[in-house]
């Protein structure tokens, strides 16, 4: 039987129409929000997937491929398995900064227009293919009904009715920002439509062919074959090749993209979704072998991609056929609307803004809308034409596999967005031209070529015989491969741009980074003079009372620090707009941040530990854990025995603790948010100085205050974090303050046995042992500066904050000083000796690093020993701080530790100038040293040994003048290893 054209036009027109009002009714807000905003509406909605490909296609491609078809589908569940890693990051950012499509995100991370335009074209020109697929199969389907008309003019129809009707689902509103609810109410409802009428055929095949499962067992025990056919590609190699190009078609087609990220009502819906969607798949699928099976029994004449339509046509019922057609249309009529959608937008902000920006007189809003509506005209007719040029020789799953393979050449590109902050544009731009040329040698030209479009020919089946790859994996592998090879070498080569580094930041790090900069207009009233120039009045008006409605912030705002937020929000605002390469560019140009201004650090910390604050319920997992620490290495510096200040990038103190209140009697009130110039006397000179002068420690500095003299050591540690040095010209500070004045006295009033009373022994101990870690860590930030590699950077800021983690102990250690050899609670436990050694000795070459010594460790890795493993850290760097300090220019120590009976004995041996024999009798007492006045306080070895006699174990020294000295440790052998560290 055969249905007339004018009833199928019409009930595809009124389908059509129903999907629209569909729309309509959900924008009015006639829907309930809770239904509109549904996971389950979303996870509907992007079954815009399953297009005519899936509906019609899957049939074929079963009958020619097996079960190879299911690959289509696996590589999506495999993506949406992968979402924690993969798609919520993306969904992160393109919510955050309002990016709408694949080439905003790229024109964005790596701030290149020309990125967006390759992004764009490419991702053009691979959709091509697709939406002539959709074409195709409306106009065969219509064939197959109707065996009449001709397919051009039928097409025309199709396509014509089409761009009307995605003008009216998608180019309504004046903005593209906003979300397109009824939209996705309505693609929701299309994809359920899909579904049941493809169940509806596969339910129809198994009993109204084979008149129940015992009758198509039956036919499939007489025709074995049937299922052989279906197993016989198994083994196949396209099986991870197509299982890859569906991964990264799940979430990189224009339509895929749109849906997922651009149309997200809540970041919760992606979760159902991960699970949602690969159901809603799987029930798409479970009928197309009982339709295939179905066919072949009635040994139907029609072209197995419409076997769906040939069994209903069989059957004699007039409606059966209507509603299978109704539900082709619905596939292929949702993927066209939505590829449009987005590919209008992309072409926009991409291709027409860049070349043909309006001027300001003219109201932006309409011109980009009706910009839009243009190009989604074009955009369809282009299809058209790349569909009316083709031969119909190819399947409906070979065009759309074109496609696939176009797509996943951005996934380099996404992988060093989310996960590489060294990928550059050049990288991303030669990868992207590698691939594309690949493709269109290795599939479009193949394809032209059979349609009849060119003549000539090469012999890309003998290089695919040569590579034993067939013909899907030999594009995938060799396009893909020279993308990522060129992507990943040309990246490392070039030098990544200051802006780039930022938003790759952004991209691979949900770490909050404060804002900089002091925008040069002072007023939201100057923010809309100065866009109006290039926005125009009216759109520049209307974008910054939108941002300052975002921000709950009033339009009298004048403080720097907030503009400097409504600079980045309107910014932000832009990007969903225009792009985010014109708006960088316009944002710049017109509301250019004023060089010789810097807002308050310490106002921009306060603002995110509000933030914070408010947001910490909503932390989980790392990101709790690492405001966690943030919030314990303030308290560390809040709670240390010192007075400590803390300076941010430009200056301004940002911490300023109890401890440092007591010293000066200046409260944090007063001192927060201002340069240490502006302390009162006589703190600004002695601070302030300190902060410009190069050394990082200053002893027993004299300090007239209240009419008293009063005495301070002072530490400092220059603090230059990657992150925040890539924005900053100037590196943050941390400053600890020491009071000596008691010590002073004590020492003015009693002799040398009051001078070892616990007072002054923790006193001046806590200089001594604090000032080891905190140089340590200028040390080691102070190189940060020659270090390029980022492993090596890495490794450096985790010195520095293992050092400052030491701090809170060696204040917990020599709070303990007093107690001599008396023991108490330490935890001991088995630790590798070769370990505490070479961490003691990285600390020490820092410090020395100018006299090029040569350090040499002689012990085995297994060896172990029964330790608290941070105070005999400490000893260790004490005794190879005064061994490196004795020692002369090029001389060597040697450090060797072995086993001797009961005992594990470690020699430290130096080539120094030795210690006199008057003063060997004195070396374990406090205070004694033979350094000058102010290179030393004595503490040093009473410290060491009353650490080793903790530890159950013994120290001497042997030395001769001029010939060196030995000192060896004994400790108990514990009688066990441990394995070999890496």
């Amino acid at each position: 039987m055969t249905l007339e054209l004018p009833a199928l036009f019409t009930a595809g027109f009124l389908y059509l129409v129903l999907l629209f009002l569909i729309a309509y009714i959900t924008d009015r807000g006639w829907i309930p929000e809770h239904w509109v905003s549904h996971p389950l509406v979303y996870t509907l909605s992007l079954g815009v997937y399953a297009t005519s490909w899936t509906y019609y296609g899957s049939v074929g491609f079963a009958n020619s491929s097996g079960y190879l078809f299911l690959t289509i589908y696996l590589g999506v569940t495999l993506a949406f398995a992968l979402s924690p890693v993969l798609l919520r990051p993306i969904l992160r950012l393109t919510k955050e900064y309002q990016l709408s499509s694949l080439a905003d995100l790229f024109a964005f991370r790596y701030r290149s227009q020309m990125a967006g335009v390759l992004v764009t074209l490419f991702m053009l020109i691979g959709a091509l293919p697709y939406i002539a697929l959709q074409i195709r199969a409306v106009t065969q389907s219509l064939q197959v009904l109707t065996q009449e008309a001709p397919p051009h003019i039928l097409a025309l129809g199709f396509c014509i009715t089409l761009t009307a009707f995605a003008i009216l689902f998608g180019a309504r509103h004046i903005s593209p920002r906003e979300k397109h609810r009824g939209l996705v109410m309505a693609i929701a409802f299309e994809s359920l439509v899909k579904l049941v009428a493809l169940l509806g055929v596969g339910f129809l095949a198994l009993f109204g062919i084979f008149s129940g499962p015992e009758g198509l067992n039956q036919w499939l025990t007489e025709n074995p074959e049937a299922i052989q056919k279906l197993y016989e590609p198994v083994g196949s190699s396209q099986w991870g090749t197509l299982i890859f190009l569906s991964f990264g078609a799940a979430f990189l087609l224009p339509r895929q993209f749109h849906m997922l990220f651009a149309e997200n009502l809540r970041e919760d819906n992606l979760r159902v979704a991960s699970w949602g969607f690969p159901v809603f798949l799987l029930l798409l699928n479970l009928p197309i072998p009982v339709i295939l099976w179905a066919g072949q029994y009635l040994e139907l004449s029609t072209d197995p991609d419409y076997f769906v339509l040939g069994i209903t046509l069989a059957q004699g019922h007039s409606w059966l056929p209507m509603i299978t057609f109704i539900g082709g249309i619905s596939a292929a009529s949702a993927m066209v609307i939505i590829t449009t959608l987005a590919l209008s937008s992309m072409c926009m902000n991409h291709l027409l803004l860049p070349a043909s920006y309006p001027d300001p007189r003219l109201n932006l809003y309409y011109w980009l809308l009706w910009g839009r509506r243009l190009l989604i005209g074009l955009i369809i007719l282009a299809g058209y034409s790349f569909y009316a040029f083709l031969e119909h020789r190819a399947g409906l799953a070979q065009l759309g596999l074109i496609s696939f393979v176009a797509v996943v050449q951005f996934l380099p590109g996404i992988v060093g967005l989310l996960y590489w902050r060294r990928a550059t544009r050049e990288g991303l731009i030669a990868g992207l031209l590698a691939g594309i040329s690949i493709w269109a040698f290795t599939l479009l030209l193949p394809m032209l070529q059979h349609s009849g479009f060119i003549e000539n020919s090469y012999p890309l089946a003998r290089w695919q015989d040569i590579a034993g790859l067939d013909h899907w994996s030999f594009a995938t592998f060799w396009s893909l491969s020279c993308n990522a090879l060129l992507f990943a070498l040309v990246s490392l080569f070039s030098r990544q741009r200051k802006e780039e580094q930022q938003t790759a930041d952004s991209c691979c790090s949900s770490i909050f980074v404060p804002l900089t900069g002091v925008v040069a207009a002072r007023s939201p009233d100057e923010f809309k003079k100065e866009l109006g120039a290039l926005l125009g009045e009216s759109t520049a008006r209307k974008e910054v009372d939108r941002a300052l409605n975002d921000l709950n912030m009033p339009p009298t705002e004048t403080r720097p620090t907030e503009l400097r937020r409504l600079r980045e929000r309107i910014e932000h605002n832009l990007y969903g707009l225009i792009g985010p390469q014109m708006s960088h560019l316009i944002i710049n140009r017109r509301l250019a941040l004023d060089p010789e201004a810097r807002t308050a650090l310490a106002d921009s910390m306060r603002y995110v530990e509000e933030r914070l604050a408010h947001s910490r319920s909503l932390l989980h997992g790392l990101t709790r854990e690492l405001d966690n620490l943030q919030r314990y290495q303030k308290q560390i510096l809040e709670d240390l025995p010192l007075g400590a200040c803390a300076l941010g990038q430009d200056g301004e103190i940002t911490i300023w603790n109890q401890v440092m209140e007591e010293y000066t009697g200046v409260t944090d009130q007063v001192t927060v948010g201002h340069p240490l110039q502006q302390l009162p006397k006589p703190w600004n000179d002695l601070l302030g100085g300190f902060a410009r002068a190069s050394d990082s420690h200053s002893y027993h500095l004299e300090v007239e205050y209240a009419g008293k003299t009063r005495w301070f050591n002072l530490h400092k540690a220059v603090i230059e974090a990657p992150q925040i040095a890539a924005t900053s010209e100037a590196p943050g500070m941390v400053i600890l303050m020491e009071d000596l004045t008691q010590l002073e006295n004590l020492e003015a009033e009693l002799a040398h046995s009051d001078r070892l009373a616990s007072i002054g022994r923790l006193a001046a101990g806590v200089a001594h042992e604090i000032g080891n870690p905190v140089t340590g860590i200028a040390s080691i930030a102070q190189n940060l500066k020659y270090e390029e590699e980022p492993a090596a950077i890495e490794q450096s800021a985790r010195d520095i904050l293992t050092q400052t983690k030491r701090i809170t102990s060696i204040v917990q250690s020599l709070m303990n000083f007093s107690r001599s050899s008396s023991g108490g609670q330490q935890s001991l436990q088995p630790v590798a000796l070769a370990s505490i050694l070479q961490d003691a000795l990285d600390l020490v070459r820092l410090v020395h690093k100018r006299k090029r010594l040569d350090y040499r460790i002689d012990c085995a890795p297994e060896l172990v020993v029964m330790a608290d493993r941070q105070r005999l850290a400490q000893v260790f760097v004490n005794l190879l701080n005064n061994a490196s300090d004795a020692s002369s220019p090029g001389d060597s120590i040697h450090i060797r530790a072995g086993r001797n009976a009961s005992q594990v004995v470690i020699e430290i041996i130096d080539q120094g100038t030795g210690i006199p024999e008057h003063f060997q009798q004195q070396l374990f007492e406090p205070f004694a040293t033979t350094k000058a006045t102010g290179k030393g306080t004595g503490l040093g070895l009473a410290l060491a040994r009353n650490i080793i006699l903790d530890h159950n174990g013994e120290i001497e020294i042997t030395s001769a003048p001029h010939a060196g000295t030995m000192v060896i440790i004994r400790l108990p052998d514990p009688g066990q290893s441990v394995p070999q560290s890496r």
